[in-house]
């Protein structure tokens, strides 16, 4: 796996720490702090959008040591011009979203010993939460605590719940957007484990679609299908994954969930970060097209993944009681 390089000035790596993956408009701005050895301060006066970009050659393995001058940020067709630009390995809060409906009986066992693989080659400063579901949805406590990174923690409890009953799928979606904004990184991302099926939650796709655009988190999806019940539909996560940067991962019986996860953690370690100004828009439709490309010469294909794009934070929250 490729290490990630630190950004090249100092204060530019503590702002994307802070800024990584905050998904819509952010008003920021870099001031020094007096006195040897302090980080410097953010405070408000410059909007910036702030995008994690993937990039990966046709066998899935990531690209390194590009440089600004080789991407390029288009809104809604037209080209932006970069603000900040790095490439960093830094913490993400990070929600592990488990299917435990009747249809996942059989697979629970494997998909917590995936959970323990991802604690392990993830950043060991990130921070992580369970969201269980089936007809009802639960946050895990981990000893009175929210967040753990212990991969046995973590698998205790994916396994606490036991498997029945329907799923609830959006609303767990919904509530892990929620939680995962509880976290201290503010690099965030959820990884959904299920068939993909829906059939008990009071959220709509359309609901969680749209919380998931102006949220935070990348979200990630593993679907387990090959089971012959009627509650798999893998699809429907397809489109929530796609439209925050993330992937939809489709496994069938054999198929390792374990290695899955294990890529999931690299992704989540090996991105660019970059930031820039929007520019000013008339009120109406507040979701804005984002599009990022890479020019490489020498390095042959190429792909390049980030969030088709955000919405305005003066939009109310689609996912509002």
């Amino acid at each position: 796996m490729s290490v990630a390089r630190p950004l090249k000035f100092r204060h530019l790596a503590h702002f994307a720490l802070l800024l990584i993956c905050i998904l819509g408009v952010t008003s920021l701005s870099k001031s020094r702090s007096q006195g040897t050895g302090q980080q410097p301060k953010i405070s408000v006066t410059t909007d910036l959008v702030v995008l994690p970009v993937s990039v990966t050659d046709t066998r899935g393995a990531f690209v390194d040591g590009l440089k600004q001058q080789n991407f390029r940020v288009y809104e809604d067709g037209r080209l932006q011009a970069i603000s900040l630009f790095g490439e960093e390995d830094s913490p993400v809060t990070i929600g592990l979203l488990v299917d435990h409906s009747s249809s996942m009986s059989p697979k629970l066992h494997e998909v917590a010993a995936a959970v323990s693989t991802f604690a392990a080659f993830s950043n060991p400063e990130d921070e992580m939460f369970v969201v269980n579901f089936s007809d009802d949805v639960i946050v895990a406590s981990f000893h009175g605590r929210a967040f753990t990174h212990e991969p046995k923690e973590l698998r205790n409890a994916a396994l606490a719940m036991p498997a029945g009953g329907r799923t609830a799928l959006y609303d767990a979606v919904a509530e892990g957007l929620k939680q995962v904004e509880q976290g201290r990184p503010d690099k965030k991302a959820l990884v959904i484990v299920s068939d993909g099926g829906d059939n008990a939650s009071r959220r709509r796709h359309s609901e969680v679609l749209a919380a998931a655009r102006q949220a935070h988190a990348v979200i990630y999806s593993i679907g387990l299908v090959g089971s012959s019940t009627e509650e798999e539909n893998p699809r429907i996560l397809d489109r929530i994954c796609k439209d925050t940067g993330g992937i939809a991962f489709l496994l069938h019986p054999g198929q390792e969930v374990s290695e899955v996860a294990r890529l999931i953690a690299q992704d989540l370690r090996e991105q660019y970060v970059i930031a820039y100004a929007p520019p000013k828009k008339p009120v109406g439709n507040p979701f804005r097209r984002v599009a990022v490309k890479v020019a490489a010469p020498g390095l042959g294909r190429i792909r390049v993944r980030t969030r088709t794009g955000y919405v305005a934070r003066s939009a109310d929250p689609p996912l509002a009681e």
